[in-house]
């Protein structure tokens, strides 16, 4: 039976994009829905070039889930993929997706996590304390930030030179090789 992904995203959707083309060619995994809470987000132009359908959301139609949550049953989703998605999710939304609710978090949890941490904020604060190794953490969502389960952890050396531009490139090169391989065996799981 065919499981169907919906990714939720606020900025540009390289990820988005990565998850899109990996399962393309596959029969039994479909993303099906993009979800963005920035109508202006890049991600919203790279749905339309993949032609999958895009649901806005904003703060309060998230919390109050309702209508999201009916959009949501009506595309039959399975998993829900969150890639670069700046709005914390609900109770009553985890409640509903049980362990079928995954993030991507650039750094290996639980160091650098939590409300506020994400994308160059995280490898600014890895760099100024001087870590020898970053890299990212596949999780599942709980009612915490960057707190859940950790399905997948791969990490990369920080060199003598690191700057945040070489270390951001490392970590959206670990992103993209691992979080469809992971969304691909958490699925399996189901």
């Amino acid at each position: 039976m065919q499981k169907k992904l919906a990714i939720f995203a606020s900025g540009s959707g390289s990820n988005a994009e990565n998850i899109c083309n990996y399962f393309a060619n596959t029969s039994d995994i479909e993303v099906a829905l993009i979800c963005t809470n920035k109508a202006d987000a890049y991600i919203v132009k790279r749905a339309e070039k993949l032609n999958i359908p895009v649901v806005f959301t904003n703060k309060t139609e998230l919390n109050n889930f309702q209508d999201l949550h009916k959009k949501l049953q009506s595309a039959k989703i399975d998993m829900i993929i969150l890639a670069g998605f700046l709005l914390k999710i609900p109770a009553i939304m985890v409640e509903n997706y049980q362990n079928q609710i995954i993030n991507i978090h650039p750094s290996l949890l639980p160091k650098y996590g939590g409300k506020g941490m994400y994308g160059s904020r995280v490898h600014k604060a890895v760099l100024e304390n001087n870590e020898t190794e970053s890299g990212i953490s596949i999780h599942f969502v709980n009612q915490n930030y960057d707190e859940g389960k950790i399905i997948m952890q791969e990490q990369c050396a920080i060199t003598e030179n690191e700057t945040l531009e070489t270390l951001t490139k490392k970590i959206h090169k670990l992103e993209h090789s691992y979080l469809p391989i992971a969304i691909e065996k958490t699925l399996k799981n189901l």
